[in-house]
């Protein structure tokens, strides 16, 4: 049940959609969490093969006794496969969490979303949201040319260049969620996307930096879980003289660890989605007022 359901077609500013952020993330953590691993478990398993065979590779490339051979295969296509995962892992969490945040609003306050309705929004959007990562591959190869043009402009280059990447983070999924609420095109959606950004350029970027910042900050504190276990072993193994790439024990915890930080950046590009979602339905009401007029219309009604 959500009885203190946060309504998020509201006019919020930087602060406010701060708390509303913090607030979605503390009230739908579970639900979403159960949602992810759901829709990535056969990706869980890709992870540990990635850290695997890249655990593996590095460990043999750094023994005496490796077959150089061996490890450059492996790590080339751990490399590879991680390169092909991450990118399907990353539009798939991408679209379940702006789905989730949709079906959120849609959801009476009495129920729970549904796991199913948002894979179903999902699932029915497949082809819309293969050609709009496409499009994203091409925008950003364009951004990467600006990016160069900008590092030989010293510190005032390296300003814009942010503020260009906080605007077109917010203006990549607003168009998102325009594209999977509104039901328009790619094309349609960008434009749209746009618009809502360019009037609204500062609390876009401001609120992409400082949440950006916090979230940043959330995923190191459940790095750090593993990463403090992976040092106590490591700090243990060289002050017994323990061959590391010999070891078994020290590949698997290796690897675990490896597998634990790339969930991590998994479940990280929802979190920046969520970002995005609130900025999306905050922005459209404050641009069209339709919650606010069916408010409205409904008191009116009823008197």
């Amino acid at each position: 049940m959500q009885d203190n359901k946060i309504e998020l077609r509201q006019r919020r500013d930087v602060g406010e959609m701060i708390t509303v952020y913090f607030d979605f993330f503390k009230q739908n953590f579970k639900t979403f969490t159960n949602i992810f691993i759901n829709y990535n478990g056969i990706f869980i398993l890709a992870f540990l093969l990635i850290s695997y065979m890249l655990i593996t590779g590095f460990f043999g490339a750094a023994s005496s006794n490796g077959n150089s051979d061996t490890d450059a295969i492996l790590i080339g296509g751990g490399a590879i496969l991680f390169l092909i995962v991450f990118i399907i892992v990353a539009a798939l969490n991408y679209s379940l969490a702006s789905s989730f945040m949709i079906k959120y609003v849609k959801t009476p306050p009495q129920e729970v979303v549904s796991k199913k309705d948002v894979w179903k929004l999902v699932y029915n959007k497949i082809g819309t949201i293969i050609a709009f990562i496409l499009s994203l591959v091409l925008i950003y190869f364009v951004f990467m040319i600006i990016s160069v043009v900008l590092a030989f402009i010293p510190i005032i280059g390296a300003l814009v260049q942010y503020v260009i990447s906080f605007a077109m983070t917010s203006w990549f999924g607003i168009s998102f969620m325009v594209m999977l609420n509104e039901e328009k095109s790619v094309i349609d959606s960008f434009s749209e996307g746009w618009n809502l950004v360019k009037n609204n350029f500062w609390t876009c970027v401001g609120t992409n930096l400082v949440i950006g910042i916090l979230a940043g900050i959330l995923i190191l504190l459940i790095l750090a879980i593993p990463g403090v276990l992976v040092g106590i072993y490591t700090f243990h193994a060289t002050s017994t003289e323990i061959e590391i790439t010999q070891s078994v024990t020290a590949k698997i915890i290796y690897t675990l660890g490896l597998t634990s930080f790339l969930l991590a950046i998994a479940f990280s590009q929802a979190l920046s989605q969520f970002i995005n979602g609130i900025l999306y339905f905050s922005l459209h009401e404050k641009t069209y007022n339709e919650f606010t007029r069916k408010k409205i219309e409904q008191i009116g009604n009823s008197n």
